[in-house]
């Protein structure tokens, strides 16, 4: 194991001071949510709100998905979001798509890259006409290297 790695798995202790109304949400979201501690939801918010940082700054590599609601019936569509996709055929490492009622079909797509990247990407294919709904929603850590 490296000195790098021994780090990341070493837990490091530090005091934190909130106001009690504050401290009572906490604990609120801790029963509610099941973590076995403060500690425990403290960490879960910190790597949120370092995702929700990361996808700010557009630097870091993190990986996510991309969720689309649209109307396969719209002329062109499916071609056109086949034709970002492979200009953008490096990011994204797999997707998959369902029927839902009607003419509408869903598509996920999981994908890896830069924040502002992968912004670009959710924002041409989410403003295709006959696009109905579209989101990106970054997670807190990336994927190993496809290439």
């Amino acid at each position: 194991m490296t000195a790098a790695a021994a780090k990341k798995d070493r837990l490091a202790r530090f005091s934190v001071s909130l106001p009690e109304s504050l401290l009572d949400e906490l604990d609120g979201l801790v029963k509610n949510r099941g973590y076995a501690s403060r500690s425990q939801a403290v960490a879960a918010l910190a790597r949120d709100g370092l995702v929700d940082y990361a996808g700010q700054l557009g630097t870091e590599s993190v990986a996510g998905t991309i969720s689309l609601v649209y109307d396969h019936t719209t002329k062109g569509l499916q071609a056109r979001l086949a034709a970002i996709q492979h200009k953008y055929f490096l990011m994204i490492v797999t997707s998959m798509h369902v029927h839902l009622e009607h003419h509408n079909y869903m598509e996920v797509l999981l994908v890896q890259g830069k924040a502002c990247d992968l912004q670009t990407l959710a924002d041409e294919l989410t403003t295709c006409r006959g696009v109905r709904t579209g989101k990106l929603n970054l997670t807190a850590t990336t994927l190993p290297p496809l290439l």
